[in-house]
């Protein structure tokens, strides 16, 4: 389907940098400016200057911080329905993606159930509200890791290996740069790192949001905002942008890990131009991709974003109608045997 054009299925779903619901009039995650749009997350890629957003409270609070203005909102706790429109009920659930972060289940009398997830990961996180999986007709859903390949190992054991690299690092007299996002990973990895009792020192950003992470509740070990002088005999969290920038230069002796589920991939060491790369997530890897249909129980499924042709593939070859939204998606013909 190209960008722009109806989708046919119940829902008249339309992509117009994120998703657009014309019978009811609001859009989902729009990537720009929209009169009404459902904020899953206040990741930049997730929001705009909307006219009015419907977000959870954290949510809407992050989004203050990030991205100033005046908008209408909309706040809701996770599972009161509100009245979106005539005989449209809307509920949000959480996530699982980063703090405040949310699915939205849209129940309609004439078009059914619709459950959009944003970014969502079924994993345990330290930072975020667990993850629910409410049962829809229809599952909109993100696909970002939708290959096999993509099976991220136990998350107990990635931060092993991430505390001994810190600890490593700092008995060589050199100084552990980890990259993160500075919304949702850099706090994930700040909390994975209590165990370890390593001093931490947070960029600017990073530290920023953490401040609004603790006042929504989150307990982190103690931690200093970046002081370049000071930075000796601590951990660095950083963003990825850093490697190009004046931060890394302000750091002596640095050795460097990225931070991303991409880490499976090979050469990532050299894809991300770092040291270490280590695979801890907010998304879903591909094993939990599948369980998350399974526990929706959907008679359909579109996926956005990653590999979703090939997920939706996936789906239809285990018998689940599936299709990609915004691609051409190859339909497989199986040939007799025997």
């Amino acid at each position: 389907m190209a960008a722009g054009k109806t989708f046919a299925v119940a829902w008249d779903i339309q992509l117009r940098r994120g998703l657009h619901l014309p019978q009811i009039g609001w859009s989902l995650d729009a990537q720009t400016r929209a009169e009404r749009s459902f904020v899953s997350h206040a990741h930049s890629d997730h929001v705009a200057r909307h006219r009015a957003i419907l977000c959870t409270a954290t949510t809407g609070r992050l989004v203050r911080a990030r991205l100033p203005g005046r908008r209408d909102e909309t706040i809701l706790p996770y599972g009161r329905p509100h009245p979106l429109a005539p005989s449209v009920t809307a509920t949000l659930y959480p996530a699982g993606h980063i703090l405040g972060s949310s699915q939205i289940l849209i129940e309609h009398a004439e078009h059914g159930s619709l459950l959009y997830t944003g970014d969502f990961k079924l994993r345990p996180s330290l930072t975020a509200e667990p993850c629910a999986t409410p049962h829809a007709e229809t599952l909109i859903m993100e696909t970002t890791f939708g290959l096999p390949r993509y099976v991220f190992p136990p998350e107990e054991e990635t931060v092993a290996k991430l505390i001994a690299f810190c600890r490593t690092t700092l008995s060589e007299h050199a100084t552990p740069v980890l990259y993160c996002y500075s919304l949702g990973k850099a706090q994930e990895v700040l909390h994975a790192l209590t165990p370890a009792g390593l001093p931490v020192m947070l960029h600017a950003e990073a530290a920023r949001l953490t401040k609004i992470y603790e006042q929504c509740g989150v307990v982190f070990p103690p931690w200093r905002e970046f002081a370049a002088r000071e930075c000796g005999g601590h951990v660095v969290i950083g963003p990825p942008q850093g490697r190009d920038g004046a931060f890394l230069k302000k750091i002596p002796s640095a050795r460097t890990a990225m931070i991303t589920g991409w880490a499976l991939d090979s050469g990532a060491i050299y894809r991300h131009r770092c040291h270490a790369a280590f695979p801890l997530s907010d998304h879903a890897d591909f094993p939990g991709l599948l369980r998350f249909v399974e526990l929706v129980r959907p008679k359909r499924v579109l996926t956005l974003h990653g590999f979703a042709a090939e997920f939706a593939a996936t789906l239809r070859a285990r018998g689940i109608e599936a299709w990609a939204l915004g691609l051409d998606n190859q339909l497989e013909m199986r040939l007799p045997t025997g």
